[in-house]
């Protein structure tokens, strides 16, 4: 078989040639052999069906099989000639070119390999800057703020009316069409008002109540409330106002302090130095991703001029089409349908920026090898895991989400950049 191997550049290669018809037809005649002693076809012991009726039975699969072999073949040996490790080479070959002739099947393939390039000097595009530090203004608003959430709620000494931002004690049971439904009934029930934790227009409608009165409150219900039996329905809730609760004054103390550092010896100095650090921590992961690292990965692509494997840079093109695509409507999605040229200027539109990402991911690889960094499976379930508890979603279920879509490895990713640009700029630790 005669290979024929053109360099690209130093992520690609082309390997042409033919697919000699001979050779495909011996392919085809090992195959049928074999699978004669494997198949079952009635009428015939187990080992003896003849290869003609193996390849009467299975022509188009055992040509399509004969043909794959060859090919592999074909590209193994443009691989060897070319001296690239198997290792090296990044997702599948791509077909330019796989013309049948009589004499056999002329073949072009493009191989995509892992690029190689020279780090010297990454440490250049470190940009300066100086870490923020908190105001004494600023600790001492949160102090307060954390204060007052953590300040007491007592009984009104004066009666009065209900205001917003009163803690009420309140029993309740709620009617639809004159009926009461499940979970609709609650007695000496603890409800803040402005909270916004009940149906919408229900806590605007105890603002005004007196002690020991009973009102009906009128509401509808969501239409996407999670109770289909009663989404979109009005429900009358019959509420009788049995307390007031006032928040007690905001004291910042020690025993502020020992409650929220959960220790009985804990101090206001101690407690002032976690606010401190918990501002400047936020402050600083702000700038970091508003400002250091959009720099670094900007200024890292321009100082690097590296060979991309194409196959991957396609890949990149597909993913920021597809995202595009979502976004459309279907309107303009037909517009695209059979329109090769306007699809090619989408395709287009979106090349510098897939070849940029593309190569910022090999810069990153690259440089956190250089610099031993690492993030392991663990890591990367317990950040998705800790992001989700946080906004109040099923860790499970968004683990389970990130791993049907394949999410997973941009997870990692993303965590080893900010590991990698956090030793550069000096903030580990």
């Amino acid at each position: 078989m005669k290979v024929t191997v053109n360099k690209v550049d130093d992520a690609n290669i082309i390997v042409s040639g033919t697919l000699d018809a001979a050779a495909i037809d011996a392919n085809v005649e090992k195959l049928a052999r074999q699978a004669a002693k494997e198949v079952k076809v009635d009428g015939f012991r187990a080992g003896k069906v003849p290869v003609a009726v193996v390849k009467q039975m299975h022509g188009d699969k055992l040509a399509q099989d004969a043909e794959g072999e060859a090919l592999r073949e074909l590209i193994d040996a443009g691989i060897a000639e070319a001296g690239i490790n198997a290792a090296d080479m990044l997702g599948q070959p791509s077909f330019k070119k796989y013309e049948k002739t009589d004499a056999g099947i002329e073949v072009e393939v493009e191989v995509s390999t892992r690029p190689e390039f020279d780090l010297d000097g990454y440490m250049d595009v470190v940009p300066a800057f100086e870490k923020p530090k908190a105001e004494d203004k600023e600790v001492e608003a949160k102090l307060q703020e954390m204060a007052k959430e953590q300040a007491p709620f007592e009984k009104i000494k004066r009666k009065r009316m209900v205001k917003d931002g009163d803690m009420t004690l309140i029993d309740f049971e709620g009617f639809v069409d004159g009926v009461a439904f499940d979970g609709g009934k609650a007695e000496k029930f603890q409800l803040k008002i402005g909270s916004g934790s009940f149906i919408p227009g229900f806590e605007e409608q105890i603002i005004g109540m007196k002690y020991e009165e009973q009102k009906d409150v009128v509401v509808t219900f969501p239409e996407e409330y999670q109770s289909k039996d009663l989404a979109g329905k009005e429900a009358t809730f019959k509420v009788t106002l049995h307390e007031i609760q006032e928040q007690a004054e905001a004291e910042i103390n020690e025993a502020l302090a020992q409650k929220l550092l959960n220790d009985e010896k804990a101090t206001l100095a101690e407690l002032k130095e976690k606010v401190v650090a918990q501002i400047e921590t936020g402050a600083l992961s702000k700038v970091y991703n508003e400002d250091l690292k959009p720099k670094m990965v900007e200024a890292l692509v321009a100082k690097f001029d590296i060979a991309l494997p194409n196959n991957i840079v396609d890949q990149e093109i597909d993913a920021k089409i597809n995202a595009k695509a979502q976004e459309m409507s279907k309107e303009e999605l037909a517009t695209y349908k059979d329109n090769e040229a306007k699809i090619n200027e989408l395709r287009d539109s979106v090349r510098a920026d897939a070849v940029d990402s593309v190569k910022a991911t090999f810069i990153v690889d690259a440089l956190a090898k250089k610099e031993e960094i690492t993030v392991d499976d663990q890591e990367v379930s317990q950040a998705i895991y800790y992001e989700a508890m946080m906004s109040g979603q099923d860790a499970q279920q968004v683990i389970k989400y990130y791993q049907e879509n394949n999410l997973l490895p941009a997870v990692k990713m993303g965590m080893i950049e900010d590991k990698l640009f956090g030793k550069m700029l000096g903030l580990e630790g």
